[in-house]
Formats: structure tokens, C-alpha cells, sequence
């Protein structure tokens, strides 16, 4: 373990303006709805990160890495919380965000029943180090959510700060109790390329069925901007690529991307939530 940053469980309700679902973001329907695309993974992929790495926990002899879980669980449990209301924003403005979801479930609930507890933690690094990238992205281009209404890019920023706390444990977790040798160097090089194929021709077509139910399935402009956003300038996905491509490094762990300096801004950001004035906000070491 390279680097200890111990995730602290913050418990912030954001309160979304469900009017604002299909446009919070300032550069149109298209850019909102891929977001919305990622959020219909979080509440059932939390847990099934949360379940993966507790099992576990019980052959953890580091006292910090301990602690490090605790935390994980922690934010990952209030991530699945906020983004069930995203979602639920969504079903109400009659997107199919609950059949989507269904989908999610099904597939986790095949893993959890016919894969191994060690792929299920292979699994669960992978998809850590894809969110953990994501939202390295969110952290240092700010035209990720520029000009987004305020509490939904309040909320993508929360999500994106702690998953950044908290990016190495489940891989630290993986290393002490499976082993970094070269079958865990294999397996979890080979849970990257499964898991992220799959999470990418299931985030496509989901985003395509929003941006359809929202009535710009033809608007070009809006999908040549989502794919500028995307791939051009300032370029979320692309921008990632080497950053995925490390992953693949023998010696590799998360804090070798070390960005632990947007961390400083968690204490501004709760004081941002707490000034909408409506919210519980709370946080637990």
C-alpha cells in the first residue's frame, strides 16, 4: 500500500429539484442523460462492492486497512442512498430508469450466484479503477460540470471526491488476501477488459433509451456535443485512456494516480450543501 487516505463516511442529502432531471447539466440533454446513464448502475453496484469486499474482511490483519473498509462501506452505502433518489427522479419524469436498473440486477445477481467471491473482488477493483478514473476527470477539468444547476453537480462532485478516498481499498483488500502474484496480476488484468466491456455496451444503449424517451433521439447537435464532451474536447473518455491502460503495469496500484490534492475541497463542498439550508448533513470518522 502506497498510500493511506482514509475514506470518512459523510451522510449529505442533496434534495435534487426533480424538475431538473432531464437538463441539469449546461450542455444539453445528451451530456445530461449520459450522466444519468451511470447513475442507474450505482445503487445495486454499491452493494454489490460493499458485499464483495466484506467478505473478506474477516482475513485483514492491517489495523488501517481495517479502518480503510469501514470507510469504504460507509461512503459506498450513501452513494447507493443518493443515487436511488437520482433514480427515482428519473422513473418520475417516466424515464426507464427501474427497467434499466432491472437489468443491472439481473446481471450482478448471475455473478454473485455462479462466480467465485474472488472474481466477484477481481470484479470490484476493476470497476473501482474504472469510477476511480471517471472521477479523476470530474476533479480536474472543469468543464465536466460547468454550469450544471448546483446541487446535481454538487452531488457528481461528492461522488467523485470520495471515490477517489477511497480508490485503493478494495484494490488493497484484493492484494493482502488473494495475493499480488502473478495468477492475481492475471485475473484481475483479465476482470478490467470483462468488466469494462460489459459496463460500456450496457451504459450505451441505456443512454440512447434516455436521450430517446426525452424526444432527441434525431437532434444531431445534441449528439455531436455529447460526443465532443465525450471524446473531443474536453474529452471525459479519451482523457482516461492512458490512465485505464496502467492498470495493466505488474506493479500497479491506484495511488500511483495520485490526485489526493482535490481532496482539500471535501470541507468547501459540505459547506456548500449545508447552505442549501434543507439539508441533513453529517459525517461520521
Amino acid at each position: 500500500m502506497k498510500t493511506i487516505v482514509q475514506p470518512v463516511r459523510r451522510n449529505l442529502e442533496f434534495r435534487l429539484p426533480k424538475d431538473r432531471i432531464g437538463d441539469w447539466h449546461a450542455g444539453g440533454a445528451h451530456i445530461t442523460h449520459f450522466f444519468n446513464a451511470l447513475s442507474i448502475f450505482f445503487p445495486d453496484g454499491e452493494r454489490f462492492f460493499i458485499d464483495s469486499v466484506r467478505h473478506y474482511r474477516d482475513r485483514i490483519h492491517d489495523p488501517e486497512l481495517k479502518e480503510s473498509v469501514r470507510g469504504f462501506i460507509g461512503q459506498e452505502a450513501m452513494h447507493g442512498r443518493e443515487h436511488e433518489e437520482y433514480n427515482d427522479a428519473l422513473v418520475e419524469k417516466g424515464m426507464p430508469a427501474d427497467r434499466y436498473g432491472r437489468i443491472v440486477v439481473r446481471l450482478l445477481k448471475f455473478l454473485t450466484r455462479f462466480s467465485p467471491k474472488s472474481a466477484q473482488l477481481a470484479g470490484t477493483i476493476a470497476l473501482e479503477h474504472l469510477t476511480a478514473i471517471l472521477a479523476n476527470m470530474v476533479l480536474s477539468e472543469p468543464r465536466s460540470l460547468e454550469g450544471a444547476e448546483p446541487r446535481y453537480g454538487a452531488l457528481w462532485k461528492w461522488h467523485a471526491l470520495e471515490e477517489t478516498e477511497h480508490k485503493a481499498v478494495a484494490y488493497d483488500v484484493y492484494q493482502e488476501v488473494l495475493g499480488g502474484g502473478l495468477i492475481g496480476y492475471l485475473h484481475r488484468c483479465f476482470a478490467l477488459i470483462t468488466a469494462t466491456s460489459i459496463f460500456w455496451l450496457m451504459v450505451i444503449p441505456f443512454h440512447i433509451g434516455l436521450v430517446r424517451r426525452e424526444g432527441q433521439l434525431f437532434n444531431v447537435m445534441g449528439w455531436i456535443k455529447v460526443m465532443n464532451f465525450l471524446w473531443g474536447s474536453p474529452g471525459m473518455l479519451r482523457r482516461t485512456i492512458p490512465d485505464w491502460l496502467d492498470y495493466f503495469k505488474p506493479g500497479f496500484h491506484p495511488w500511483d494516480h495520485d490526485n489526493a490534492q482535490y481532496l482539500a475541497e471535501v470541507h468547501s463542498l459540505v459547506d456548500e450543501v449545508t447552505a442549501y439550508g434543507d439539508s441533513a448533513v453529517g459525517a461520521v470518522a
